[in-house]
C-alpha cells in the first residue's frame, strides 16, 4: 500500500511542477488545427466512400 501512495504522490507532484501545460491560446489554435484537419480527412473518406459506391454501382448493372 505504501508503493501506491508514493506513487500517488510523485504523480501530483510531477502534474503539478514538472509538466510544462500550454498557454490558453496555443491550446485552442491547436485544437482549432485538429477540427479542420478532422473536417478535411472526413471530406477526404467521403470522396473516396463514394467513388468506390459510383464503380460498384456501375459492375453490377452491367
Amino acid at each position: 500500500m505504501r508503493k501506491f501512495i508514493n506513487y500517488l504522490k510523485e504523480s501530483f507532484v510531477e502534474l503539478t511542477k514538472k509538466v510544462a501545460w500550454p498557454s490558453w491560446d496555443k491550446l485552442q489554435s491547436s485544437a482549432i488545427v485538429v477540427m479542420v484537419a478532422s473536417v478535411i480527412f472526413a471530406l477526404v473518406i467521403f470522396g473516396i466512400d463514394s467513388f468506390f459506391q459510383w464503380i460498384m454501382k456501375a459492375i453490377y448493372t452491367l
